[in-house]
């Protein structure tokens, strides 16, 4: 069983810088982590490896060359192997350029059972590419997936959290799953996994190797742009009420009747 886990390296968010001319984030020379839902995606790849008693488990990230460093830390976890998407003509990508360029390595590298994600990224926040691979590969998905109770080689049956409690839900495999940080607790590296990950060969693929379509990748690819991004203006000062709490809701209501009727 092949098991694949799509990770992006973030801003750290006390690090974050925008650029002024392209209105994205600023990456390279940006303190970064692995996106912390995603850290919860490796944790439970590793945990269906382990169960299954077989298989590997592959992390693919899209990004700069400095994005090895996640795949690395990915690794160090338990990861067997990784792969890094790195080329110019993959910049400015939104999330289906994103989405399509993801899927056509998961296509590349060929008979994947799993796919796990985290369920969003901390600088994005649409929580759109996990189910956007998964359309483009057109299989299954489960999102905000909190416990797998069940897998095997031909299905899964798992709880996917909801506002109201949660849904069971059964699905065949192969399968792609974006869960949530209730599903577990990563582990840290062990001194093995450190060795190992700093020896550890990073596959680098191009645009060129994926076989992707020039008009589906990058800035050109991506039907959404960043127009403009602003901090929204400070909040004017409050009022203060004060008295007796059936004088204040008395005068809070004549206030709000004014707001509303004018």
């Amino acid at each position: 069983m092949r098991i694949v886990v799509l990770i992006k390296q973030v801003p750290d968010t006390t690090d974050v810088k925008i650029d002024p001319v392209t209105n994205t984030l600023k990456r390279e020379g940006v303190v970064s982590i692995i996106n912390p839902f995603d850290m919860y995606a490796i944790e439970e790849a590793l945990r269906v490896k382990e169960k299954m008693g077989e298989g590997e488990v592959v992390v693919i990230t899209m990004g700069p060359p400095q994005a090895e460093v996640a795949l690395r830390e990915a690794i160090s976890m338990g990861c067997d192997r990784a792969i890094l998407l790195s080329d110019r003509k993959f910049a400015g990508s939104d999330t289906w350029a994103t989405s399509y360029t993801l899927s056509r390595a998961i296509e590349k590298l060929g008979d994947c059972s799993i796919v796990f994600c985290g369920k969003q990224a901390s600088d994005g926040d649409t929580a759109q590419v996990g189910p956007g691979i998964s359309t483009h590969l057109n299989i299954p998905q489960v999102t905000y997936v909190k416990k797998i109770e069940k897998i095997d080689k031909n299905s899964a049956v798992v709880e996917r959290m909801t506002e109201e409690g949660y849904d069971v839900v059964e699905t065949p495999i192969p399968a792609l799953f974006t869960v949530v940080k209730e599903i577990n607790e990563p582990r840290l590296p062990s001194l093995k996994g450190k060795m190992k990950a700093k020896k550890a060969e990073i596959v680098v693929w191009k645009a060129e190797d994926l076989g992707c379509e020039p008009d589906k990748i990058g800035l050109d690819g991506s039907p959404t742009r960043v127009v403009k991004i602003f901090t929204p203006p400070p909040r004017g000062g409050g009022r203060v009420l004060s008295g007796e709490p059936e004088d204040v809701a008395k005068e809070l209501a004549e206030l709000l009747k004014k707001d509303i009727v004018g």
